[in-house]
């Protein structure tokens, strides 16, 4: 392979729905280019991009794969994305690490549900996009209904630069605007037979083309002027201004292919190669100090690596992008981010489980070595006095949980070191040991996502485990002052042990004035503060505790003892176990012995004057509220809005975004736990949904009595 310059290189993020034909594309682009010599299919099993056992068990994919392309002079790197929502962390990866995205459209359905999530994604990240219609030969493909759709749903910067002469099982020949010629196919795809436009399709040839030629005008004043003297641009120069108009995002290339029968791929790659900016022509990326890092191959060496997978018969394959610099083999780097040394001993252009070493790669290239000592996703290699460290890649948050354990219990430190490991593979998949619940959590993007977990630990780490529903984690708090006393006294032969102590609790919130004087019954408690302190919670809220002994009632030493004790039925609530939040404590009064007090003494009567307190002061279950937002087509609509009433959701509002109906609601994450694979069910896997955590609000009366019960049966269980 010749060293490609950074300005002759390309790099794009192959996008589409699940069963756009991605991966299909993929096997016709490489041996388009002769880097295979036969095409392989996916009922075959032996396709580049799906190689991991459970895409070949599931029939699509699971995880990203880079490839490359080298066409006219440029080298294309490719990374084709799963198109399942479930798998967003790898398209949320790619588009960080290319320079545009080619998202397929399957002309058979058009907009998906799946093709606007991906969208709003490269949106979020600024990349540009050119769609490319797939599956012309389909019989049900409409590439005007197609074409309509995205102009409906992301504007008129949609401009097609080819369109089919017929869709269907006849399909065979594209008229390509570019070069205003059509392009004929014979049955096995491949080259094309270039000829004049059919006089059939001349006139929308014209008409399309004038569009084309006004938005690419539009990105350059020098071509304005000239379209306005002419009317007319040359190819290059309509290039030209496409190829501007993507930098800042102006206008949406269309184009045509048809994967499996390798019609339209050839001609893909020469307008991808000319159109596509090449990195050094793209918005800079800034290291974590807010510097400007130019993709410059001549300057310092840093290297961002953000993928790691374990590959058989290899190991561990760690897949880099060249930031700055050239990277050559055999260079020694300083590793940013764990203060450890490597040498990068062979360089690979890769193509799924191929590797083609090279001697070196320039600024803005990508691509991967093998068995680094030290290097984990997300680390900054850099040469001697280059400080650079980026860290500019942001997971979406997950929407599904479950517990985890291994059925044989004497693999729970290994299922741990499995679940790290998975990790960095797919950081999307996250990894909690939960003190408070006392599980180990795993969260995703959907149930496929971890069930797609599950099968890889059983098959491939051949450990058996069992998923379940995870506890939810309530809170718990006051809604009125109340008081307490408690005298903790023991005897049992020498010294003994005692404390008293006399409390009040209340609601805290935020700005609320001193505590001055207190009415319980006929009795008045008059506040003389000496000390307080407010302790944030590691759960969220807040503790406040005042200190109002008055006359040496109890000695000061004694305090710390007494805010332990708080503490600890803070972080097991009385009502359920679970923590308390939004509390405030005056302790006013109390009693001790002169040889019998100590510190477990009073942290003793602490812990049962403040339960006593508590349970006096109305208290309420609080329960985690999500905001959840749901895509869906308008036909879906009563449906999920029927589940969602279900799950106790209040709906906030509801509208149209890009072609498809939104829901935005509050709903309890008790309700969330199924809603995955309830919500795949009622819509036939045509809606997407996001989840945010909100706030804590009291769970109705009838959910806190249910709740109540359970917890004291569990308690008489335990004794």
């Amino acid at each position: 392979m010749k060293v490609y310059k950074t300005d002759e290189i390309r790099n794009i993020s192959l996008l589409g729905g699940k069963g756009s034909g991605k991966t299909t594309l993929a096997e016709s682009i490489l041996f388009e280019c002769g880097v295979l010599n036969r095409r392989g299919t996916i009922a075959a099993g032996n396709t580049v991009c799906d190689y991991f056992p459970v895409e070949k068990e599931y029939g699509y994919s699971v995880f990203s794969t880079l490839f490359y392309a080298e066409k006219n002079g440029k080298k294309i790197n490719f990374i084709d994305c799963p198109g399942s929502d479930d798998f967003v962390g790898n398209v949320v990866t790619a588009l960080n690490v290319t320079d545009a995205a080619l998202m397929l459209i399957d002309g058979q359905y058009g907009i998906e549900v799946g093709t606007q999530n991906q969208y709003r994604t490269l949106n979020n990240i600024k990349k540009p996009v050119i769609f490319a219609v797939n599956k012309l030969e389909a019989e049900k493909t409409d590439f005007d209904n197609v074409l309509n759709q995205l102009k409906e749903s992301f504007g008129n910067k949609v401009v097609p630069v080819q369109f089919p002469a017929a869709c269907g099982p006849g399909f065979k020949t594209i008229i390509d605007l570019l070069l205003m010629k059509q392009l004929t196919y014979g049955p096995d795809g491949g080259k094309a037979t270039v000829a004049d436009i059919d006089p059939a399709y001349a006139d929308k040839a014209e008409e399309l083309k004038a569009a084309l030629v006004e938005m690419a005008a539009e990105n350059d004043e020098a071509l304005m002027d000239k379209f306005f003297e002419e009317g007319e641009l040359s190819e290059a120069e309509m290039i030209e201004g496409i190829r501007k108009g993507l930098i800042d995002r102006s206008i949406i290339p269309v184009m045509c292919v048809a994967g499996e029968k390798n019609m339209g791929v050839d001609r893909l790659l020469d307008v991808l190669g000319a159109i596509v900016p090449s990195p050094k022509e793209m918005p800079t990326v800034a290291d974590n100090e807010g510097n400007e890092v130019p993709v410059d191959e001549n300057a310092p060496l840093s290297l961002f690596f953000f993928k790691t997978t374990i590959e058989p018969h290899i190991g561990e394959v760690s897949y880099f992008k060249v930031m700055s610099g050239t990277i050559k083999s055999g260079t020694d780097l300083n590793n940013m981010n764990r203060g450890s040394k490597e040498r990068i001993a062979q360089i690979n252009a890769v193509y799924g489980l191929g590797k083609t070493p090279v001697d070196q790669m320039a600024a803005g290239d990508i691509g991967a070595t093998v068995k680094m000592k030290d290097v984990r996703r997300g680390n900054t290699l850099n040469e001697k006095d280059c400080e650079h460290i980026f860290d500019f890649i942001e997971y979406p948050a997950p929407k599904y949980q479950r517990a985890v354990k291994p059925v044989n219990e004497s693999e729970i430190e290994k299922l741990g070191t499995i679940l790290n490991r998975m990790h960095e593979e797919d950081p999307t998949w996250l990894v909690e040991q939960s003190k408070e619940l006392k599980q180990t959590i795993v969260s995703g993007q959907g149930e496929f996502h971890l069930r797609t977990l599950k099968w890889r630990i059983e098959n491939n780490d051949k450990v058996q485990i069992e998923f379940m529903e995870p506890k939810i984690p309530y809170r718990e708090t006051i809604t009125k002052a109340a008081r307490a006393d408690y005298r903790h006294k023991k005897q049992s032969g020498g010294s003994g042990q005692f404390g008293e102590v006399h409390l009040i609790v209340e609601p805290y919130r935020e700005g609320m004035p001193e505590p001055d004087v207190y009415k319980f019954g006929n009795q008045e408690f008059k506040m003389n503060i000496k000390d307080k302190q407010e302790i944030p919670m590691e759960w969220g809220g807040m503790l406040v505790i005042y200190n109002c002994i008055v006359g040496g009632a109890i000695d000061a030493r004694f305090i710390p003892a007494i805010v332990k004790g708080i503490m600890d039925r803070m972080e097991q609530g009385p009502l359920t176990g679970s923590y308390a939040r939004d509390v405030r404590v005056c302790i006013y009064d109390g009693k001790m012995h002169p040889v019998d007090s100590n510190e477990i003494s009073f942290r003793l009567a602490a812990r049962h004057a403040f339960s006593d307190a508590f349970r006096n002061a109305n208290p309420k279950v609080l329960e985690p509220v999500y905001d959840v937002e749901v895509l869906m087509p308008a036909e879906c609509m009563g449906d999920v809005m029927s589940d969602l009433q279900g799950r106790r959701a209040i709906i906030m509002g509801m509208n149209e975004a890009n072609g498809l109906q939104k829901i935005d609601a509050k709903v309890p994450l008790k309700e969330m736990a199924s809603y995955s694979t309830a919500l795949s069910s009622v819509t036939g896997g045509r809606a997407s949904f996001n989840m945010k955590f909100a706030s804590y609000e009291l769970v109705p009366t009838d959910v806190q009595a249910a709740l109540l019960k359970a917890y004291e049966e569990s308690k008489q269980e335990e004794d």
